[in-house]
């Protein structure tokens, strides 16, 4: 009966011995996380039944067959050779996969924002059609300077916001255009009609901008820049061009007319008017003689 107390002390010991936790892979995975494993003396005597936990647990395609270190690819043989808090891979009859399996899944889940559903605030400003579709897209233009033809025109991305004030456009135009009379305060065409508002502004088209002289009428659409569609439009047209005072013409037989009316000095009547010739005895003053 002396014997009896021995298998109680070793339940006693292994009791005592402090519970494993190791982290296994699955071999060649490299989206599958980390599984924890909790080695227990009782539970896990030996590494088969390790194997069989894994089995159910890492669930690989053929099973569990074998254990390596992730870095290394080194075997494991025995259950002692695991160390606490250690990462294996569990793998089946194929041969290990070497892969980063140490920073697999070590990216943090994104915390779900909560959204707060707002109400949504209807304005009762009724805006018609024309402005709803017109000032909800941006304008792109391209402005020559008035009176600067070799200038190439100057690109514009004018904005939604700043559509909707005139003023706010041709301050965004004095960024690159310089105007000899100071800052821009007219817009024109290419034929020289001036231009009110930003209604009137066309997408991909030229302008002329100008400060407080009047508007040059040059032939800007012959840059080289401008487009054929846009040269064809202002080159045959001849509204661009200033209209020259015509000269009164006089006809031909008026001016003939004026020239015989206009009496002609003879050279006696001359030499009369000088005093230096004699004037003729009238026909009376012969009688008297006789």
């Amino acid at each position: 009966m002396a014997p009896g107390p021995a298998p109680r002390l070793r339940d006693s010991l292994a009791d005592v011995v402090p519970a494993r936790t190791v982290l296994v892979y699955r071999n060649g995975d490299p989206h599958y996380p980390a599984h924890r494993v909790v080695l227990h003396r009782r539970r896990v005597p030996t590494l088969d039944a390790l194997l069989l936990q894994l089995d159910e647990a890492v669930a690989p395609p053929f099973g569990v067959r074998a254990l390596y270190t992730p870095r290394s690819g080194r075997l494991v043989h025995r259950l002692d050779e695991l160390q606490p808090g250690a990462c294996y891979v569990a793998a089946g009859p194929e041969r290990f996969k070497k892969l980063d399996y140490l920073h697999i899944g070590t990216k943090k889940p994104l915390k779900k924002m909560i959204d707060v559903v707002k109400p949504v605030v209807h304005s009762a400003i009724r805006v018609p059609s024309r402005w709803q579709l017109f000032y909800n897209k941006p304008r792109n233009i391209n402005v020559f300077t008035n009176g600067e033809v070799l200038v190439p025109p100057a690109k514009f991305l004018i904005p939604r916001f700043t559509l909707r004030n005139w003023d706010s456009v041709l301050a965004l135009l004095n960024e690159k255009i310089f105007p000899r009379s100071g800052g821009v305060q007219r817009l024109y065409t290419l034929d020289g009609h001036a231009v009110h508002g930003s209604d009137k502004l066309e997408d991909n088209h030229y302008y002329v901008a100008g400060g407080k002289e009047k508007f040059k009428h040059l032939p800007y659409w012959c840059s080289p820049r401008v487009p054929p569609e846009v040269r064809r439009l202002y080159g045959g047209s001849q509204s661009s061009r200033k209209p020259r005072k015509k000269k009164s013409r006089v006809p031909a037989e008026v001016v003939q007319e004026e020239e015989i009316e206009t009496p002609v000095n003879s050279p006696v009547d001359e030499e009369a008017t000088d005093g230096n010739v004699d004037t003729l005895p009238s026909a009376a003053s012969l009688k008297l003689d006789h």
